[in-house]
């Protein structure tokens, strides 16, 4: 920590993500500051390439950055791994597992969690992407059915394990079951040979009539038509009502037989704000004035997916994506210098740099201002955008080299199951498996004995 005097203001940002690293940046452009950033996890996680995590084409590590290195050479930055517990806003304490820390200007940048919309049994067997953890749960899990089903001989259970679900038709979702659907044509086909591409279904489910609702028609009708070539079947204008060890119920009342179910579907705010007693509105997101700020503390300020600042009654957020954290945790950052130094503040507006999505091998669509871009050149957009934002130069050159041996040899490098201690599939009749603690509960998505037939 670098020599702090009376005049030096002590900044706390908490989270390490888009919005809080970005946010420390500004402060290690300036004098007069001590920053401490906070977060549970000692590195950065690029979070728009982890469902390549989860598909077994990168490893989290070469999608992760240490924090403490970014900050090396910001002498007036500092990094500290702490769980938050609470917030005392009158006395400008945060609380923390390792103690109380003072501070005189706040940045809360925690990210967002899965929002599962109140359904039925999602959040205990669908699972979500939104950390390095879940990512390779995800692929142990999906790795493992094709390993069980290869030998399966019941063929109402072969079903449900090769029949996987993805709930909600966004970036993440399309993204996702292009590249399953890419993984299932390639190296597992070769991998399998007892296995028929027929036997393996990928559904898309999604309450708009198609995917990407908010592009543009051309690219949502290029998206759909893609998925569909890539033998993804598209579920639109349904809506699940209920998830279970084994089966997926839609609105309409049909059910899909199945033991895999992401969920893409929806976000809200990190459930350390309840904690805080903080303003909330919807999707548990802090509600702040148009410069990021708290009303009755100003010297508290939000940004990223957590944040929800309006203006009286409209909101000033934009889409839950990285550009839109890291414009916001710049100006949260400057405005609260200003705050400091007695200057006007600046109210958010959302520059939208475009928007763009990848759907499998050499396909993408890209949305930028009147530009609409489809096929082979949106997908090398794509991948060049993706490249310069990720964190580390070492990162940059491994995610390039494997995405060149993927394009080249059409083969998955990370085909690993690397399971936890009592990780293993479900396997056989829901009611055959009872795992411990669960008293007769129906199988827990991640963690159960597997019982002999």
């Amino acid at each position: 920590m670098s020599e702090k005097n009376s005049n030096t203001k002590h900044i706390i940002i908490l989270g390490g993500g888009f919005a809080g690293l970005w946010a420390a940046k500004e402060f290690g452009k300036k004098d007069g500051y001590q920053v401490t950033v906070i977060d549970r996890n000692n590195y950065h996680l690029f979070q728009p390439l982890l469902y390549q995590v989860a598909s077994a084409g990168l490893e989290p590590e070469q999608i992760s950055y240490p924090l403490r290195g970014t900050f090396r050479k910001m002498l007036n930055v500092e990094f500290r791994m702490a769980e938050v517990t609470g917030l005392d806003l009158e006395k400008k304490v945060l609380l923390s597992d390792v103690g109380p820390i003072h501070y005189d200007g706040l940045i809360i940048a925690l990210g967002s969690v899965t929002s599962y919309f109140g359904v039925p049994g999602a959040e205990e067997f669908a699972f979500s992407l939104k950390n390095a953890e879940e990512a390779i749960d995800i692929r142990n899990h999906i790795l493992s059915c094709f390993e069980y089903a290869q030998y399966e001989p019941d063929p109402a259970i072969r079903e449900q394990l090769l029949t996987f679900t993805v709930v909600g038709g966004g970036p993440t979702g399309v993204e996702y079951a292009g590249a399953l659907a890419e993984l299932v044509h390639t190296s597992l086909r070769r991998d399998f040979r007892g296995l028929n591409k027929e036997d393996v279904k990928i559904k898309l489910i999604e309450g708009e009539d198609g995917p990407l609702n908010g592009y543009p028609d051309k690219l949502r009708y290029y998206a759909k038509n893609k998925l569909e070539k890539l033998g993804v079947h598209g579920c639109y204008k349904q809506h699940v009502v209920q998830v279970e060890a084994d089966k997926v119920t839609l609105k309409s009342g049909e059910t899909i037989s199945t033991r895999t179910v992401l969920w893409t579907a929806g976000i809200r705010g990190n459930k350390v704000a309840e904690e805080m007693g903080l303003p909330l509105g919807r999707a548990n997101r802090i509600i702040t004035k148009p410069e990021l700020n708290l009303a009755e503390h100003p010297e508290v300020f939000v940004a990223g997916d957590i944040a929800l600042p309006m203006d009286e009654e409209k909101m000033l957020s934009g889409p839950t994506v990285a550009p839109n954290a890291i414009q916001q945790g710049v100006l949260a950052a400057k405005n609260l210098m200003s705050l400091f130094e007695g200057k006007k503040l600046t109210p958010f507006s959302y520059f939208d740099k475009g928007s763009l999505a990848t759907i499998g091998r050499s396909s993408a669509v890209v949305h930028l201002g009147k530009l609409k871009i489809t096929g082979f050149f949106a997908w090398v957009t794509w991948l060049i955008i993706h490249l310069l934002y990720l964190i580390g130069f070492r990162n940059r050159v491994i995610v390039f080299i494997n995405w060149a041996f993927e394009y080249l040899l059409f083969e998955r490098g990370v085909r690993l199951i690397m399971p936890k201690a009592k990780d293993t599939i479900p396997h056989g009749k829901a009611d055959e498996y009872e795992p411990e603690g669960t008293e007769g509960k129906a199988l827990n998505k991640r963690s159960v004995d597997k019982k002999e037939p």
